[in-house]
């Protein structure tokens, strides 16, 4: 009897300890409001003519742009050579899983920073049990995509290279131990319908990189190129750059439209404290970043819960929604991006096709009956300005000076595939087909720029977004402090 008195007075005070726990949690967790308000996750999206013009640049693209990759190999020309263009690349011959993958937004940083909090935070996963792992250690030594899917599950490395609609094939190259290290975790979320996250391991200075047992930077790189935002993380206690973070900035030369750079648990130091690590990652950072005007760093706490007292948390806050809404300008303007990618994709395979035409062209042109084939290419190859190769591509078609690939690229393209293997673009044409060159040409000035104009023309933004990103407004330069 006494057990059961004893049992009937326990219950309701642990049911009372376990409510005043919650409401304790609660009191301490931040407001998310405004991460659904600035992403605008309750609005209803026209799923039906995204769907519908993503077909539309489907079918441009296999129709228009991919016949001209395969008859002049453009996806053996060196690989370093076409990445090498400003801007985001789409790898060596764009897919179907890339024609129709969301945008991407990379962490990259020092170890425990928070990359892997932010993510947790963004996507509301904290306490969960999906949340990421995070601690003081280096925690993350996977690369985790995290993807939409229609029920929380884990994807394997391994799987997710086998898979061609998911656009991560090409990473087989980096090898097996690197597929080990990749990890995808699909789950239903709002955000994540519109959005794909790839959380890196911290960069760690103490630590060759030949030990990580894959090469980092080259994975590093492969995911820069295909960034549509990326956020360099740091705290106030890991401000230095040592080489392995100056050589991801040299990787991210070029791709500066990109970057974010974000000052993590700012809420843990007071005001006057803050100005001095501001001024501090400012100094470290400036020899690194090609652009004429600073960076705009983003100085907050992104995490779940409220800020430390007597913390400048008003700022905290305008900096976090102002971060908010350049995700939500990527995530807004994702389909124009993705149109404007294929272009720029077709210009450069055009360019290569004139390139290796003209090739094909000065090498008949000197070869003679008593020549020797093999000779003749090699002056060709060797020394392409006194033939006048990129000279006359400039001059008879209108390509810029800036977009020709480096001779050198040719060399080695040469040397695997040979010239007599290729027809001029004359010869490349067929009754019902058409010409590849006229195809490819038609695409670039007509047919993408008008899904473009038909995309842009259908947009009547609402008030909210409005609010949101200033419609009508000036543009806001992102590299100025506000």
């Amino acid at each position: 009897m006494k057990v059961l008195v004893s049992l009937c007075v326990f219950v309701p005070l642990l049911a009372l300890a376990t409510a005043e726990e919650e409401a304790v949690l609660e009191s301490i967790l931040r407001d998310r409001s405004h991460i659904e308000e600035t992403l605008r996750l309750a609005a209803d999206e026209k799923a039906g003519d995204y769907a519908a013009a993503l077909q539309r640049l489907r079918k441009i693209y296999h129709n228009s742009i991919r016949p001209m990759e395969q008859a002049y190999k453009y996806n053996e020309l060196r690989q370093h050579e076409i990445s090498a263009y400003p801007g985001r690349t789409l790898g060596d011959s764009a897919t179907d899983g890339e024609i129709t993958s969301k945008p991407m937004v990379l962490f990259l940083g020092p170890w425990s920073v928070g990359k892997s909090s932010m993510v947790n935070y963004l996507l509301g996963l904290q306490d969960t049990p999906y949340q990421l792992y995070t601690g003081a250690e280096p925690t993350t030594s996977e690369f985790t995509v995290i993807m939409h899917g229609e029920k929380i599950r884990t994807v394997e490395g391994i799987v997710m290279a086998a898979d061609s609609s998911r656009s991560f094939s090409p990473l087989e190259k980096f090898g097996q131990n690197f597929l080990e290290k990749l990890v995808g975790i699909e789950m239903p979320h709002k955000l994540l319908e519109r959005v794909t996250f790839v959380d890196t391991p911290g960069i760690i200075e103490n630590r060759k990189q030949q030990e990580r047992g894959y090469p980092f930077n080259d994975v590093c790189q492969w995911f820069i190129d295909r960034a549509d935002l990326i956020f360099v993380v740091f705290d106030p206690t890991k401000l230095d750059v040592g080489l392995e973070l100056e050589m991801l900035f040299r990787q991210l030369k070029g791709r500066e439209s990109q970057i974010r750079i974000i000052l993590n648990k700012a809420d843990s130091l007071a005001t006057q404290d803050l100005m001095r690590v501001y001024g501090a990652l400012f100094w470290s950072l400036a020899p690194l970043i090609n652009v004429t005007e600073p960076p705009r760093v983003y100085v907050s706490s992104f995490w779940p819960y409220d800020y430390a007292p007597d913390t400048s948390r008003d700022l905290f806050k305008r900096e976090e929604i102002s971060l908010l809404e350049d995700l939500n300008q990527v995530i807004e303007n994702r389909l124009e991006n993705k149109i404007a990618f294929i272009r720029q994709h077709g210009i450069r395979v055009r360019i290569h096709a004139l390139l290796v035409d003209r090739y094909v062209q000065t090498f008949k042109e000197k070869m003679s009956f008593f020549s020797d084939p093999e000779l003749v290419f090699k002056e060709i190859v060797d020394d392409p300005d006194k033939f006048y190769i990129f000279k006359s591509i400039l001059a008879k078609t209108n390509v810029s000076k800036f977009d020709l690939p480096n001779r050198d690229a040719y060399r080695d393209f040469f040397g695997i595939n040979p010239v007599s293997s290729f027809k001029q673009l004359s010869a490349q044409c067929s009754y019902m087909g058409g010409c590849l060159l006229e195809k490819i040409e038609r695409a670039i000035s007509h047919e993408l720029p008008s899904l473009l104009g038909s995309i842009n023309s259908s947009k009547n933004p609402t008030l909210s977004s409005c609010e949101a990103t200033g419609c009508g407004e000036k543009p806001k330069n992102r590299y100025r402090r506000n």
